[in-house]
């Protein structure tokens, strides 16, 4: 009874594992301060591999901090996988 049990945890264990990165979600579309809101950059990141992400932060058009994480896709290009909007606070609140 017990082997069955540790068998079926470690089913579950494995079944949550992935192997791989999800590249099929389109991402979030490109805001005005996204790195890639003309298009995908001109220089490619050729050192970084695949899958591995970055941030940026910018101020957005209507004076909000916005922090994006983008991703480096098999192709060299870029998606944004997540977005927070903030907007800025000045005094104590």
């Amino acid at each position: 009874m017990k082997m069955k049990a540790a068998v079926l945890i470690g089913a579950m264990i494995l079944a949550g594992c992935t192997t791989g990165i999800d590249y099929s979600s389109p991402g979030l579309d490109p805001i005005p301060g996204s790195i890639i809101y003309h298009g995908q950059p001109k220089t490619k990141l050729a050192k970084s591999p695949p899958g591995s992400t970055f941030p940026h932060d910018f101020i957005d058009q209507y004076g909000q901090q916005v922090e994006e994480t983008y991703m480096i896709l098999p192709d060299r290009t870029l998606k944004i996988v997540h977005r927070v909007v903030r907007p800025i606070r000045f005094g104590m609140d």
